[in-house]
């Protein structure tokens, strides 16, 4: 009976991410600068890659911005490299668009602790995820996105797999056609970038893709929520110097106001851009931003429609 190592070395054998480039076997001789551009040259490609993935991206964003506008959670879960841009992406929400930190969480196999070293054994264990999912309670108004470069990982399908016979939305992000991991979710996306220039280093084309993915399904989910006004970040949390400047700049850009005006409407809204751009474009006062964003469920547009029918 073939043994487990053998069984994963035929299965990493037979992954595009995985696969061996003999024309870059000379690499460590060339000159530094050679070795940049070819690098580069690789990383050319991924954007092509996403590219044709870009209908099944948009699908499965529509999908998840529908639940999360009914309060449901965005879930990340992921094992090493991919867990981890998993959870910088989830981090990255609440300064950029004012989200509670429970509404976008990154799961890494291993917990906290395995975003800065390896946890050994946790990418392999499919009942941890279930696991570490339960704790979240979830609700069929949430979305778990597996990410998994080789589409293989035993966490990332477990997230999906657990999540899924919860009634909850499933995306599996993967670098593999054919991968198990899309198979196993509700909207499967596989962006094959090809072999890496180091073989398996799967941080590199396939880490990228990914982050470019994840940056869509973030994004793009929080400006059909309304968490921008065109492509200002009105719903930014100015939580130190920069951010207040820039929360500055985006009142300034959306309403033309003077510095005196702005100072005012944002003192007159405790710091709050959106409510702070409401009074100055529709002539309200604070309490009246702050009550007609939530009748229009925080849409600055449908606020100024609002305020102007």
């Amino acid at each position: 009976m073939t043994s487990t190592p053998r069984r994963l070395q035929a299965e990493l054998a037979s992954l595009t991410t995985e696969a061996f480039r003999p024309d870059l076997a000379e690499i460590d001789r060339l000159p530094t600068l050679d070795i940049a551009r070819l690098m580069n040259g690789e990383d050319a490609g991924v954007a092509a890659a996403v590219a044709e993935r870009l209908p099944e991206i948009a699908a499965a964003i529509d999908a998840v911005a529908e639940r999360m506008a009914r309060g449901g959670r965005l879930v990340y879960a992921g094992a090493g490299t991919a867990g981890r841009l998993g959870v910088l992406d989830a981090s990255e929400c609440p300064p950029t668009f004012n989200t509670d930190p429970a509404q976008v969480v990154g799961l890494i196999a291993g917990g906290p602790e395995a975003m800065v070293t390896s946890v050994e054994g946790a990418e392999d264990s499919g009942e941890l995820a279930g696991r570490d999912l339960d704790a979240l309670k979830l609700t069929p108004d949430d979305t778990v996105v597996g990410i998994s470069a080789s589409g293989r990982t035993p966490y990332a399908i477990g997230a999906v797999e657990h999540a899924r016979a919860l009634g909850a939305l499933t995306i599996g992000l993967a670098c593999n056609e054919h991968s198990a991991l899309a198979a196993a979710a509700e909207h499967g996306i596989e962006v094959v970038v090809g072999p890496e220039l180091l073989t398996g280093s799967t941080r590199l084309k396939a880490g990228t893709a990914q982050k470019l993915v994840l940056n869509m399904v973030s994004t793009i989910t929080m400006i059909r929520l309304g968490k921008t006004y065109g492509n200002l970040m009105v719903d930014v949390r100015a939580s130190n110097d920069k951010l207040r400047a820039r929360s500055r700049r985006i009142v300034s850009l959306a309403t033309g106001a003077s510095d005196e005006e702005i100072d005012a409407a944002l003192t007159e809204t405790g710091g709050e851009v959106k409510n702070a751009v409401l009074t100055l474009l529709a002539g309200v006062d604070g309490p009246t931003a702050a009550r007609l964003l939530e009748e229009s469920g925080g849409h600055l547009r449908a606020a100024l429609a609002i305020a102007g029918g």
